[in-house]
């Protein structure tokens, strides 16, 4: 199955990338791809794209990767919606019982503190009689 992905280039802490159409079973650092269709240099945000080539190997069943389609729906090369690439840090289920676990807590922190904050207040209360009677 052919692929069109970015194939790191340049020099170290310096990335550059080629847009490439190659085998999806060749390596990322391999140099035998098919075609060279663009290139995206990250540091500088600038991106060159073959734009009928790419849809020419689109048309064909090439496959794009992830990251690349997220660059080519922001230079409009193709219509879609971007793809969240990043990884989640924890599942959806996890996270969900979390905040319902963290709303219990600060419900039951609330109630702790509204409790105290009642229990201070009725000491200050008890206290200013003492003191307008000493002033007395």
């Amino acid at each position: 199955m052919l692929m069109i992905r970015l194939q790191r280039v340049g020099r170290r802490n310096h990335a550059e990338f080629r847009v490439v159409v190659t085998e999806s079973t060749r390596g990322p650092k391999s140099a035998n791809y098919t075609e060279m269709v663009g290139h995206y240099n990250p540091h500088t945000n600038t991106v060159a794209l073959d734009a009928e080539r790419i849809t020419y190997w689109i048309r064909k069943g090439a496959q794009v990767s992830d990251t690349l389609h997220n660059i080519l729906v922001s230079q409009k090369v193709i219509k879609g919606e971007k793809k969240n690439v990043l990884p989640r840090k924890t599942p959806i289920a996890k996270e969900e019982v979390l905040n319902e676990s963290q709303k219990e807590e600060t419900d039951e922190h609330e109630k702790s503190n509204t409790e105290k904050g009642e229990a201070q207040t009725d000491k200050k209360e008890e206290k200013e009689p003492v003191k307008e009677a000493a002033a007395e």
